[in-house]
């Protein structure tokens, strides 16, 4: 039988090498995919690949898309770091949108500096507020973060039906619902002309740096990488546990939370009952793929910024599904586990079938 078998030193050269393999092998199957379907290699490589970003105003929405991407990764990157799982980032995102969009809609005819500023407050308190639950019930029940997170991503997403149909509907809007368009003042400023590149895409970057300040320059840092790595020797280190998980998960939610005011400030600029294709999910494949760095964040949200806008332009040009995004983000991960996987484990013959084999 085969078994998998740990390897003594796992190569670090391939352990960055991955991404760009898992990368390569996507593109491949991707190219693969599309002469299945029929359309012609080298017209639906120009059309997910190219086209979307040949124009000014495709590079900016290239940024726009890659913006709460780059917010969420960074935060969800330093919590993996120190193993506290929060997969429930997208529910996070919904309730900051929800929480910055009330105050907005609360100040709707104040046409004041300090507007935005306290829409920005509320996002990131209300994300950290659903990512509180789950810290709560981690650190005092025990309950696995990772089903608690994910549940409430569902819970939050009804409250948002709720409210767009309800309370925060907008009463000259014919019964859809949507809230009110945000007055100007409660708006994110644009940097660009004649695009939609948003200030939100400069304050990313600006987490990039923070985030890379906090692991390798902080106490904060290396407390949350020694959580991950040796929790005995961190707690032996007088690290406490229970403090880490608290601030990892409240630094995620907060994150997601200020990226889903982006987006209804944003791009969107009103409460809509969808809010996000899934970016907090997303982001997930991006913390991995920039191997939990936040550099290497940014350039994986780029990426997969590149993929949501791939999928627009080849249903536009090509008319094929806009699953097509989905397939392509499923089969970089994909490719990315497995190569992770080949990196620490090597293939072994055994004729033992009791033998036993370390799971993964």
């Amino acid at each position: 039988m085969i078994a998998l078998q740990r390897r003594a030193s796992p190569s670090r050269l391939m352990g960055y090498l991955a991404p760009v393999l898992a990368l390569g092998c996507t593109l491949v199957a991707g190219l693969i995919l599309f002469a299945l379907l029929g359309v012609p290699v080298g017209l639906a490589f120009h059309a997910y690949f190219i086209e979307p970003i040949s124009s000014v105003y495709g590079l900016s929405e290239l940024a726009v898309k890659a913006t709460p991407l780059v917010i969420i990764g960074v935060a969800l990157s330093i919590g993996f770091r120190a193993q506290v799982w929060n997969i429930g980032a997208e529910g996070q995102l919904i309730l900051g949108g929800i929480t910055g969009a009330a105050v907005g809609l609360f100040f709707y005819e104040v046409d004041s500096w300090y507007v935005l500023p306290l829409m920005i407050l509320a996002s990131v308190l209300g994300g950290m507020v659903w990512a509180g639950v789950p810290a709560l019930l981690k650190t005092r029940l025990g309950v696995n973060e990772i089903l608690t997170s994910l549940m409430l991503t569902y819970v939050a997403a009804l409250l948002l039906s709720w409210l767009v149909a309800g309370p925060m509907r907008d009463p000259d809007g014919f019964n859809f619902p949507e809230s009110r368009l945000f007055h100007d003042a409660a708006l994110l400023p644009r940097i660009v002309d004649g695009t939609r590149l948003h200030l939100g895409a400069v304050i990313a970057l600006g987490i990039v740096v923070a985030g890379w300040l906090l692991l390798s320059r902080t106490l904060l840092g290396f407390a949350l990488r020694v959580n991950g790595m040796a929790p005995k020797a961190g707690a032996h280190a007088g690290f406490s546990q229970t403090r880490l998980v608290w601030i990892a998960l409240l630094m995620g939610g907060g994150c997601a939370g200020l990226a889903g005011l982006f987006e209804v400030a944003g791009p969107i600029g009103q409460l809509l009952p969808s809010i996000s294709p899934g970016y907090g999910f997303t982001a997930i494949i991006v913390a991995f793929l920039g191997r939990l760095h936040p550099v290497g964040v940014l350039v994986a949200a780029l990426i997969m910024a590149l993929s949501y806008l791939g999928g627009e332009s080849a249903q536009i040009t090509l008319n094929l599904p806009l699953a097509v995004t989905g397939v392509f983000q499923g089969m970089l991960l994909f490719f990315l586990l497995a190569a992770d996987v080949l990196i620490n484990y090597s293939f072994v013959w055994t004729r033992k079938a009791t033998q036993q084999v370390e799971s993964l």
